[in-house]
């Protein structure tokens, strides 16, 4: 497992533009893939972004074409980018990483970040 430690959230009015950091620490994290996960009250956990095995990156259909996930590999960062954020993205977002199975499964991740808040006001 690695180590994972997320920053950036915050209050944003609807419209604005946060961008989410999250550093990973320990075990070589080049060989895990990495992913943004949230989670808003009383909700499940959901996937937002990834990126795959060929480095391609992935979204969910709420966030495409707002939301940008990257990655540091020389800092061992990942980053999401999140534009024309709407009251709906309100949620605790997770960084996560895998070393296997699909981008989209949650259980295929097995190191996770405590979350960071993350509230658009109307």
């Amino acid at each position: 497992q690695v180590h994972l430690v997320e920053s950036g959230g915050g209050l944003v009015q609807a419209g604005g533009s946060l961008r989410l950091s999250c550093a990973a620490s320990g075990r070589t994290f080049s060989t895990y893939r990495p992913g943004w996960f949230r989670q808003a009250p009383g909700k499940d956990r959901e996937f937002v972004a990834g990126i795959g095995w060929r480095n391609g990156t992935y979204y969910a259909d709420s966030v495409k074409g707002r939301f940008t996930i990257s990655g540091d590999n020389a800092k061992s960062t990942v980053y999401l980018q999140m534009n024309s954020l709407k009251p709906e993205d309100t949620a605790i977002y997770y960084c996560a990483a895998r070393l296997g199975g699909s981008v989209y499964r949650i259980d295929q991740y097995d190191s996770w970040g405590q979350g960071t808040q993350v509230t658009v006001s109307s």
